[in-house]
């Protein structure tokens, strides 16, 4: 049942980024007068062995040890660094000394094409789950004829 466990550890991961990318998008017109208190947020995933260990089997240009694989995981949440967008909106109560709002730095165009890819992602994973459950039902009515 390894590549169900697999398959599981994806499903959770894309989850995950689709909570963060949730967030930013209700986030992204949040205003504050002296400086943004919203950072746009970015998942930062992998595999549960680590980038080391994947890249070192590849290097050596062995197969894949199929027993080691174990998933992927989030590896942190990290707030954006980007500078505040800044709106002239002079009659906003959040506005500074010179009439400027300060929005967080948050492409929505951008956040809907990566709620897409993660949402692709998540249906692939479905998908492949479906596929092993097929298999392993299969494979138990061979089973039983035998």
């Amino acid at each position: 049942m390894q590549a169900m466990e697999i398959s599981r550890t994806g499903l959770d991961v894309e989850w995950r980024r689709l909570d963060v990318i949730a967030e930013n998008i209700a986030n992204a017109n949040s205003a504050d007068s002296k400086s943004v208190s919203f950072k746009p947020l970015t998942l930062v995933s992998g595999p549960k062995g680590g980038f080391a260990a994947q890249l070192d089997a590849a290097g050596r240009q062995k197969p894949v040890d199929v027993s080691n694989l174990s998933g992927v995981t989030v590896y942190a949440i990290e707030a954006g660094s980007a500078p505040p967008r800044m709106v002239y909106e002079p009659g906003n109560p959040n506005a500074d000394e010179h009439g400027f709002v300060g929005y967080p730095a948050i492409d929505q165009s951008q956040e809907m094409v990566r709620m897409i890819e993660a949402s692709r992602a998540y249906e692939a994973n479905i998908v492949a789950m479906n596929a092993e459950k097929e298999m392993y039902s299969k494979a138990l009515t061979l089973g039983e004829r035998s």
